[in-house]
């Protein structure tokens, strides 16, 4: 990414993956991406059938883990020796 916009997902120190949203940008996804998480969960109801409640996370979980992919650091493992 361009040394004048940072990245909204930094990599992790240890392991793969992205930490906690470095930005507002990222917060305002996250927040956004918990909210409608809840709401589709409300909408399915509790009396909805476990796969779909199943299907619905693993579906917002994907489009989260695309966010972070698009938006974060490359992801690649890290032992905490680089900074």
């Amino acid at each position: 990414m361009d040394g004048d916009k940072p990245y909204w997902f930094p990599a992790k120190r240890y392991g793969w993956g992205w930490g906690p949203p470095s930005t507002w940008r990222g917060w305002v996804v996250v927040i956004a991406w918990f909210g409608i998480l809840l709401g589709g969960i409300r909408a399915i109801g509790s009396r909805g059938h476990v796969l779909a409640h199943l299907a619905w996370v693993t579906l917002m979980s994907a489009v989260l883990i695309g966010i972070a992919y698009w938006k974060g650091e490359p992801p690649r493992w890290r032992w905490g020796d680089d900074t």
